[in-house]
């Protein structure tokens, strides 16, 4: 049984997700997470297709996401500001700025990323 706040397991993946430690975030994620696929679109849904998107997407661009704040929402999930860089690979920033990512927990892990309007 996981022990870590949502909050802390949130830190964890996404500390993970900058060192492009794939092992380490997928024990953050319930087993049939639906991660939001913002490069490509609909879901990744799953370790393995979770797995094969961010191994894609890290493949053309350099993303590195940083949570700033915690909200919890009336519905149980959890809306995440993140401070968000991405480069293309020779180092241009293609984007850099505040975001929301909705957070579902499930079961003691991180169940479902959405983007925040």
């Amino acid at each position: 049984m996981n022990t870590l706040t949502p909050q802390d397991l949130i830190r964890k993946a996404y500390a993970a997700f900058n060192a492009r430690d794939i092992l380490t975030i997928l024990t953050t994620l319930h087993p049939q997470v639906r991660w939001v696929r913002a490069w490509e679109g609909d879901y990744a849904t799953g370790h393995d297709e979770v797995r094969a998107y961010w191994q894609r997407q890290w493949q053309e661009i350099d993303p590195h996401v940083v949570p700033t704040s915690f909200r919890e929402q009336s519905d149980g999930r959890l809306e995440v500001t993140v401070q968000q860089v991405v480069k293309d690979q020779q180092g241009a920033v293609v984007f850099e700025g505040v975001v929301t990512h909705l957070i579902t927990p499930r079961d003691g892990l991180l169940g479902q990323m959405d983007i925040g309007r």
